[in-house]
């Protein structure tokens, strides 16, 4: 176990500042910076003659990012048009929005009048603009209309339309199929393009490729300089104003951090960058934006989205909900939790009560949660793998003579994840050795069936969560939370947190290990050498041999000593 100084509790970019400070210097980026792989896929696409005839691209559906698309693509089919030519045209790029049968594909009308000489009406679609080009479509477009997916994919293929009437109430002569040669490109999230693809295998062979807007930079010395000329150009494009300094810069990555849950990246998403910008350009009122603009618009951000967060934590300074902050309890540990409200714009931390009781039984380990189908399928594997270890350390040649319930207490929503794992374990471990946990401490953390403590999500949240309760009823300078060790590169926590662990009034204990949690909630350790009968697994194999022999007699009541007696009879 490791205590962690307040400065890992934040990003540090101090050994980027001389690049920062050289943000002035920098040219906006052209489109395609960062994106390697994507960058990679549009130019492949844009030179190919044949096969593949479309172009997946994962990314968000929504106009920001299809325009960003339809930039890579115009710059690299110029490229690839003036290796071949320069006599050539640029190809037409034409996008599709809410498309219909006849919207794509056009319709043959019939004549205006019954005479013979008068030719049926033309309506050519998308499909006949983007001859010879690229039509961008939606996923979206494609699954809420399923039948046009066949007729498009014939003219992808095929390179012929044939044409349709407009209605089939008259009867008129039709002209000959067309002669096309369009490329698609599909733009839509993961989850979107996963269905189209069940819904056609061809996707997946080579009928098409596929490209994805990632969204996530490692910061280093060499990506740092292409990422700000990146953030120039979103501010060019959405006309806003500039950072003004390395001070505002520092800011912006700090709260990209956050965002990201990692202290080494930063968002791409050009959507959250233009909503960040342009509400520190309403603080800046036109000027260049400084970190205290910056700062003033996260505060507010924050303001506007505090009603659910401060109404939670309410319920617990009133006692309404129970959670201790001192003193010792056994069998009772505070757990970290994560809220995600429907409706709601952000997920926020709240501390839970975690127990568990013990009594005589088969061995049984009773998840309250999941019986009462309040726990998912995450949450239930959680149990069972924290379950096997328990099993194990123990290494019993018999079954375990207790049974054992733990709840969530005051959980009336489900419950799913197993970043409760290691402080669902913390809890059966006291209450079958009878040692009392310590309240100030709160737990979160995953658990394998080897003991290993492994990382969680929303690891800020969480403890910005329990914080708020201590602070409220009063900082002890002992209370703290015990986190995975492999969390510590997701930690950027706000600054009244960091100033609270900096002055040693708040603590962060990172582990890897459940050897290392248990001493610093119980004050003994979990295992140790055999002589040892301090330990908790010594304290547990103590109280289960008392059982077997019947000799516990502050526990053993008259009715179990029969039961014992007929076992061992």
């Amino acid at each position: 176990m490791h205590e962690e100084s307040w400065r890992t509790m934040t990003p540090d970019y101090s050994k980027y500042q001389a690049i920062l400070e050289k943000y002035d210097d920098l040219t906006p980026a052209k489109a395609g910076i960062l994106q390697d792989r994507l960058t990679d896929a549009v130019r492949r696409f844009t030179c190919v003659e044949l096969q593949p005839r479309v172009l997946r691209i994962t990314a968000p559906d929504n106009k920001v990012y299809r325009d960003y698309v339809i930039e890579l693509l115009t710059q690299h089919d110029a490229k690839n048009k003036q290796s071949k030519s320069s006599h050539l045209d640029a190809s037409p790029i034409v996008i599709g929005e809410n498309v219909t049968e006849q919207s794509l594909f056009g319709a043959v009308y019939p004549p205006l009048d019954d005479s013979k000489l008068t030719k049926q009406q033309i309506k050519h679609g998308l499909v006949h603009q983007a001859n010879n080009g690229y039509l961008v479509l939606s996923v979206t477009s494609i699954l809420s209309n399923p039948s046009l997916w066949p007729r498009l994919k014939s003219v992808l293929m095929n390179g012929k339309l044939e044409w349709q009437a407009s209605s089939n109430k008259t009867l008129y002569p039709l002209p000959a199929a067309e002669q096309l040669n369009v490329k698609l490109i599909l733009i839509g999230d993961r989850y979107l393009m996963a269905e189209l693809e069940n819904a056609e295998p061809d996707l997946s062979s080579g009928f098409s490729m596929y490209g994805e807007f990632e969204q996530d930079l490692v910061i280093s010395e060499e990506s740092l300089p292409l990422y700000l000329s990146y953030l120039k150009s979103i501010s060019r494009n959405a006309q806003l104003p500039d950072l003004a300094d390395h001070h505002a810069l520092t800011i912006l990555l700090k709260t990209g951090a956050r965002y990201a849950e990692d202290q080494t990246r930063v968002p791409l998403c050009p959507i959250w960058h233009q909503s960040l910008l342009c509400e520190a350009a309403i603080e800046s009122q036109g000027q260049k934006i400084t970190a205290q603009h910056l700062a003033d618009s996260l505060k507010a951000r924050e303001f506007r989205e505090s009603y659910l967060p401060e109404r939670a934590i309410e319920d617990i300074h009133h006692g309404q909900v129970v959670i201790n902050c001192q003193g010792e309890e056994i069998g009772q540990v505070n757990g970290l939790t994560v809220v995600e409200v429907p409706g709601h714009p952000c997920a926020y931390g709240e501390p839970a009560r975690i127990s568990c009781v013990v009594h005589f039984g088969d061995g049984d380990i009773s998840d309250v949660e999941r019986k009462a189908d309040l726990a998912g399928n995450i949450h239930a594997k959680g149990m069972m793998i924290m379950q096997a270890f328990v099993s194990t350390a123990l290494d019993l040649d018999q079954p375990l003579p207790y049974s054992a319930s733990i709840v969530f207490e005051q959980s009336y929503c489900e419950v799913d994840g197993d970043s409760a794992s290691l402080a669902e374990l913390c809890s059966l471990v006291s209450a079958l050795a009878i040692q009392p946990i310590n309240q100030q401490i709160a737990v979160t953390g995953a658990v394998d069936q080897f003991g290993r403590v492994q990382a969680v999500g929303g690891i800020n949240e969480k403890i910005e969560g329990f914080y708020k309760v201590c602070a409220f009823r009063g900082l002890t300078g002992k209370q703290g939370v015990i986190l995975p060790k492999t969390n510590q590169s997701n930690l950027c926590l706000n600054d009244e947190v960091t100033e609270a662990i900096k002055a040693g009034k708040f603590h962060l204990w990172t582990v890897e290990s459940v050897d290392e949690a248990l001493p610093l909630l119980t004050g003994k350790a979990f295992r140790g050498e055999e002589d040892d009968s301090e330990t908790l697994l010594a304290k547990i194999a103590q109280r289960i041999d008392h059982f077997h022999h019947g000799d516990l007699d502050s526990e053993v009541s008259w009715l179990a000593r029969i039961r014992n007696w007929f076992v061992q009879n």
